[in-house]
């Protein structure tokens, strides 16, 4: 009898808990989530790490390169996009190439100039943040030497850091996304380039000089008629949008598994969907482009041809379940699920993610590569070349602390 007692009233005492306890147990949590801090919970030990020498080799890696697109987008923006004193100064931009842009979307002069915008302010924080902390910002305007355009719209006196016109774009993203493959796992998988000719020879996307325009024509400010090669141009820009900002997509959810402080992590999965929210629209605009052929062979051409081709009606290349990487299907802008993750060599049901994300793939070099293969840094000085891959190496370095 004497004890029995007690296992009476330990399921007394749990009932009155369950009844009770837990519930004031509830409240308590509630309001401390409320008030906006989780010691309701617990504090995660990382909420009071420090900002690692990681954390700030990352955050200067991606201050450079926000500026690295900065620069770019700010040309296609004084060019194609709304021009107003925030982002393109008052140059008037170029109403033929905004003409020949609008064929792809009839708001691409806003989505240009909005883009520019968020990654001039990806820079600006990113520096000031960076100073916050004690650290010192990148600062690559010593590097800005590249002539500008000659065209009409551009800002022919700046110098810049990036060259639009002679460039080979990687245009594998478009299967990349479309295909139940993951390059994380399946490396060196074949993903099919959607302009397999934009990946060959040197392409301008923008207009270099008058040349450019050379035939086209407005009427009542509306584009009346626009040649083949402005088109060609105008749709090489297109798919090098979606190129620029793949890159971003999977570049800060990768660096972002190396990060110690729980603010440092915070202001990569704060920017990095921005990346992602740029290439979802740019991706769904290239898919729009008319099929051509375009010799560039005018003034100041590079001699390289490039052919576009409706992918739309990409029949017999459309099946998203394909381990080929082949799906060209245009209205696929949602990335097709894909095998993500292992445990014991078990594969987990294709999910639909941003792919690649793995860290072993050496996110930061890999993306200051992929952007000089794309002939974005011809004409750069060798010093150039070794501060960015410095800055690239030493991001990839960083490891997560606990």
């Amino acid at each position: 009898m004497e004890k029995s007692r007690p296992v009476v009233k330990i399921g007394s005492n749990r009932r009155k808990f369950l009844r009770n306890g837990m519930l004031a147990g509830a409240a308590t949590m509630g309001a401390g989530l409320l008030t906006g801090g989780l010691s309701a919970l617990g504090r995660d030990r990382d909420d009071d790490a420090p900002v690692t020498k990681g954390d700030i080799a990352i955050l200067r890696f991606l201050n450079a390169l926000e500026q690295i697109e900065a620069d770019l987008w700010i040309q296609y923006s004084e060019l194609g996009g709304v021009q107003d004193n925030e982002v393109s100064g008052v140059n008037g931009g170029n109403p033929l190439y905004v003409g020949a842009l609008q064929i792809l979307d009839g708001d691409m002069a806003q989505y240009i100039h909005d883009n520019a915008d968020d990654e001039i302010s990806h820079a600006a924080f990113l520096k000031a943040y960076l100073e916050s902390k004690g650290a010192e910002a990148v600062d690559l305007s010593p590097f800005a030497k590249l002539p500008s355009s000659k065209a009409p719209g551009a800002n022919q006196k700046l110098k810049r850091l990036t060259n639009l016109t002679q460039l080979t774009v990687d245009t594998s993203f478009w299967s990349r996304y479309r295909s139940v493959t993951n390059p994380d796992f399946d490396l060196g998988a074949p993903f099919v380039q959607a302009v397999p000719s934009l990946n060959v020879g040197q392409h301008t996307a923008i207009p270099r000089s008058e040349a450019d325009t050379a035939g086209s024509t407005l009427s009542n400010n509306n584009p009346a008629t626009i040649t083949p090669h402005l088109q060609a141009i105008a749709f090489t820009a297109g798919f090098h949008f979606a190129f620029i900002e793949e890159g971003g997509t999977s570049l800060y959810p990768a660096l972002a598994q190396k990060v110690t402080n729980l603010e440092v992590l915070r202001v990569l999965l704060s920017i990095g969907p921005s990346e992602t929210m740029h290439f979802q629209t740019w991706q769904d605009k290239a898919g729009n482009a008319l099929p051509l052929t375009d010799v560039d062979n005018g003034p100041g051409g590079t001699g390289a041809s490039v052919t576009f081709t409706t992918l739309a009606n990409a029949q017999g290349e459309t099946n998203p379940e394909s381990l080929n990487g082949d799906t060209l299907q245009a209205n696929l802008i949602m990335p097709e699920p894909t095998h993500f993750l292992t445990n014991d060599n078990r594969r987990f049901p294709p999910v639909a993610i941003i792919r690649p994300t793995s860290t072993q793939l050496g996110g930061a070099v890999a993306s200051f590569n992929s952007f000089a293969t794309d002939g974005l840094f011809i004409g750069q000085s060798k010093e150039f070349f070794r501060v960015m891959n410095r800055l690239a190496e030493e991001a990839d370095e960083a490891r997560r602390e606990l």
